[in-house]
C-alpha cells in the first residue's frame, strides 16, 4: 500500500502543461463532493491533498509561481463550479428574459473567485520548501484566500472548507471555539497534510498530528452534543410558515390573492402559537400600502400574538426607493419594527456597475425596473412576549461573525426563499450555514423559507424540527434557550488571526530548520 501512494504522488507530481491543469481541476471537481447535499468529507480532503502534490511538481518546472497560480485557480473553479451549480437555476425563473445569462454569470462568478485560490497557490509558491513547512504556508495562504473571498467586492463566503464536516456534526461543533474560517484553515491543514502519505520520506509526523487534532476535535464535539442542557424558552411556541409558492407563480396577478389566502389559512390553523414566522418577501405585494392586508394581520394577531415576515418596502414619494425588508407586527398588528436588508445580493437585487452593464443587457433577476437600497447593518428588536431577536434576511445568514449587532440577541430568524437556489443542493447547503451560524454564536435560528428548508435550529445546530424542499405546511415548535456566547462569539475572526499567525511562526521556524 505505501508504495502505491509514493507511485501516484510520483505520478502527479510529474504532471506537466495541460495535463496538470486538468487534473487540478478534477480535483476541484471532486472536492466538491465534501459539501451538501452529498457531504462526501474524504473527497475534500483528498482534493487538498492532490493540490498539494501539484504544487510539489510545478516547483520542479521553469516558472514555477505561474504554475502553481493557475493549478490553484483550476482546482478552485472546479469547486466552485460544481458546488455552485444551482446559481443557474436563479436564471431559469424568467428564462425569456434571463437565460442567456446563466453561462456568463456562473463562469464570472466561479472563475473570478478562483482568482484568490490561484493568487494564494501562486504565492505559496515563492515560500515553497521540501518539508512539512510548505503545508502550513499553503494552509495560511489558502485559508488568507477564502478570507478575502467571503469579504471583498460584497464578499460570497459560500461552501467554505469547514462546512465539508457537514457530516459530522460533533467536528462541526468546533466552529464554536474557531468560527468557519478557523475551522477551514485547520480543514485545509488536515487536507495538506494527508499529502504526505505519497511522500517517500516518511515524513508522516504532520498527518498524524492532524489527524490526532481532529479526533480530540471530535470528542470536544461528542461531548458538548451529549452534555449540553437544552431548554426552551417558556411561554413561547412559534410557527414557521412554508407556502410552497414556486417563484415563477409568486408575483403573477392571477396568483397573489391565492398566495396571501395560503399565507392566511396557514397561519390560522389550530394550535398554541405565540409568534407566527413567514418567509422572505411573503406577501405578493406591497403589505403596508393594503389596508385590507393590514387588518387582516391585525385579526390574526389577536390574542397576543405576533407576526414576523418578511416583505417588499417602498419608501414614499414620486420617486420611491425600494428595500428587501421584514416586519414585526405586534398583538393586534402594531408595527413594532421594520428592519431592511443589508447585504444585498449582487445582480440578485441590485447590478454592480449597472450602468456599464445593463448597455448589454445585464439585469438583475428581481422583479421591478431598479435595485433594492440597503439598510445600516444587522439590529436587534424587542419582540412582545419573546427574546430579543435580530433578523436576517435570505444569504445574509452566510456571513461568519457579521449575524448579530453590538447587543447579543436571544434568538436569530431567518427568512428566505430558497425557491431561487433550485430543488436540491443550494437549499441544502444554505441550511447548513444556518446550522454553523448557530454553533458559532451559540444562539438558536428560527428559518422560515418559502419553499423550504423551514427549520427550528438549537443554539448547537441540531434540527428540532423542519418542513422538507417542496412541501406546504408549517412548523410548530418552542423556541430553544441561548447558550452563553461560546468564544467565537466573544472574539469573532480573531481567533481565526491567532491560527494564521501561530502557522506563520511554525512555518518560519521549521523553514529554517528544514534548510539547516
Amino acid at each position: 500500500m505505501t508504495a502505491w501512494l509514493e507511485r501516484q504522488g510520483a505520478a502527479i507530481r510529474g504532471l506537466t502543461g495541460w495535463r496538470r491543469f486538468l487534473f487540478a481541476f478534477g480535483a476541484g471537481l471532486f472536492s466538491a463532493l465534501g459539501f451538501a447535499p452529498v457531504e462526501f468529507f474524504p473527497a475534500l480532503l483528498l482534493g487538498f491533498a492532490a493540490l498539494v502534490l501539484l504544487l510539489d511538481g510545478a516547483r520542479q518546472s521553469p516558472h514555477p509561481v505561474r504554475k502553481a497560480a493557475v493549478a490553484g485557480w483550476a482546482f478552485a473553479f472546479g469547486q466552485y463550479l460544481l458546488g455552485w451549480h444551482w446559481i443557474g437555476y436563479a436564471f431559469m425563473v424568467d428564462p425569456s428574459a434571463h437565460l442567456w445569462q446563466m453561462p456568463f454569470a456562473l463562469l464570472i462568478l466561479t472563475g473570478g473567485l478562483a482568482l484568490y485560490a490561484g493568487i494564494a497557490c501562486g504565492l505559496a509558491m515563492r515560500f515553497w520548501r521540501n518539508g512539512v513547512s510548505r503545508l502550513l504556508v499553503f494552509a495560511l495562504l489558502y485559508a488568507a484566500a477564502e478570507w478575502v473571498r467571503g469579504h471583498a467586492l460584497t464578499g460570497f463566503p459560500w461552501n467554505l472548507p469547514a462546512y465539508g464536516w457537514g457530516a459530522s456534526w460533533a467536528v462541526m461543533q468546533s466552529a464554536s471555539l474557531f468560527g468557519a474560517y478557523g475551522l477551514s484553515f485547520l480543514t485545509i491543514l488536515l487536507g495538506a497534510a494527508l499529502a504526505e502519505f505519497c511522500s517517500s520520506s516518511r515524513r508522516l509526523a504532520a498527518p498524524s498530528v492532524m489527524i490526532a487534532l481532529f479526533a480530540g476535535l471530535w470528542a470536544y464535539g461528542a461531548i458538548r452534543l451529549a452534555e449540553t442542557p437544552a431548554p426552551d424558552v417558556p411561554g413561547v411556541r412559534l410557527r414557521l410558515v412554508q407556502p410552497d409558492i414556486p417563484q415563477n407563480e409568486k408575483y403573477g396577478r392571477r396568483y397573489v390573492r391565492r398566495n396571501w389566502e395560503r399565507l392566511i389559512e396557514l397561519s390560522e390553523r389550530p394550535g398554541p402559537v405565540t409568534h407566527i414566522v413567514w418567509p422572505e418577501a411573503a406577501p405578493p405585494f406591497l403589505l403596508d400600502r393594503s389596508q385590507v392586508a393590514l387588518e387582516q394581520i391585525a385579526a390574526l394577531t389577536e390574542g397576543g400574538k405576533s407576526l414576523i415576515t418578511g416583505a417588499t418596502r417602498a419608501s414614499e414619494g414620486a420617486d420611491p426607493v425600494f428595500y428587501n425588508s421584514l416586519y414585526v407586527f405586534g398583538p393586534g398588528g402594531k408595527v413594532e419594527a421594520v428592519y431592511d436588508k443589508f447585504h444585498l445580493v449582487p445582480f440578485g437585487e441590485y447590478v454592480p456597475f449597472a450602468d456599464l452593464l445593463g448597455r448589454f443587457g445585464i439585469t438583475k433577476l428581481t422583479q421591478g425596473e431598479g435595485g433594492f437600497a440597503s439598510g445600516d447593518g444587522p439590529h436587534i428588536y424587542r419582540i412582545p412576549g419573546a427574546p430579543a431577536v435580530t433578523p436576517l434576511i435570505c444569504y445574509e445568514i452566510i456571513f461568519p461573525g457579521a449575524v448579530t449587532a453590538d447587543q447579543r440577541p436571544g434568538w436569530l430568524v431567518n427568512v428566505t426563499d430558497d425557491s431561487w437556489f433550485g430543488p436540491w443542493a443550494g437549499p441544502l447547503q444554505h441550511l447548513l450555514i444556518a446550522r454553523v451560524r448557530a454553533i458559532e454564536e451559540g444562539l438558536p435560528v428560527a428559518r422560515a423559507a418559502n419553499t423550504g428548508i423551514s427549520a427550528m435550529i438549537d443554539p448547537m445546530g441540531r434540527l428540532r424540527d423542519s418542513l422538507n424542499l417542496g412541501r406546504l405546511g408549517v412548523v410548530d415548535t418552542p423556541l430553544p434557550a441561548a447558550l452563553a456566547p461560546t468564544p467565537y462569539a466573544h472574539f469573532g475572526d480573531l481567533i481565526f488571526a491567532a491560527l494564521l499567525l501561530a502557522a506563520l511562526a511554525a512555518a518560519i521556524f521549521l523553514a529554517r530548520k528544514e534548510a539547516r
